[in-house]
Order: structure tokens, then sequence, then C-alpha cells
């Protein structure tokens, strides 16, 4: 038996591939999904506590090593709120800029 002609093999492939191409563009705007504030929310509390665990490990690691347990756990922990409501600021900056568009054209309509 002999195969079918390369040429219609690659007509068929051209097709299929053309076809699968469609189906992904019209999933595309699903891809692109804007940031729910839940979304943006619960970034921020994480963003937070990995601060703090951050700053409670270090300093709980310092005082064993050292053989100082509160001095350390009690200054790293702080730290660690510092850097985690810095980076909390850093991330709602970051999503206010990308909402401002939204802003304007909501702000043109009233």
């Amino acid at each position: 038996m002999t195969d079918p002609d390369p040429k219609q093999r690659l007509a068929e492939l051209d097709a299929r591939i053309a076809a699968m191409k469609k189906a992904g563009e019209r999933d595309k705007p699903h891809q692109e999904e804007h940031y729910s504030k839940a979304q943006i929310g619960w970034r921020m509390v994480i963003e937070m506590v990995a601060g703090l665990l951050i700053g409670f490990g270090m300093g709980y690691g310092l005082d064993r090593l050292l053989g100082t347990l509160p001095i350390f756990l009690v200054l790293m922990t702080l730290l660690g709120f510092v850097a985690g409501v810095r980076t909390m600021l850093r991330t709602a900056k970051e999503f206010d800029i990308v909402d401002e568009p939204g802003r304007a054209e909501e702000d043109e309509r009233m």
C-alpha cells in the first residue's frame, strides 16, 4: 500500500495548524485576565507574612547562634515587618499605575 501524497498530507497539516491558531486567538483575551482586587489583596498579605517570617527566622537563627535569644528575634522581626510594608506599598503603587488608564476613562464619562 502506498502512503497518501505528501502534498496532500502537508495541506491537511497546514489546515489543522490554522484551525489551532484560530482557536488560540479566541482564548487570548481570557489569558490576558486582569487582576481582581482580591488577588491583589492576597498578594499583599502574602508579601507581608513573608517579610515577617523571614525576619523572624533570621532573628531566631542569629539568637541561637550567638546565644542572645530575644534581642535579634525582636529586631529582625521588626525589620521584616518594615520590609513587608515597603513591598506592599510598592505593589500597591504598581497596580495603581496599571489601573490609572481605566480611571481616566471613568472620570471622562462623569
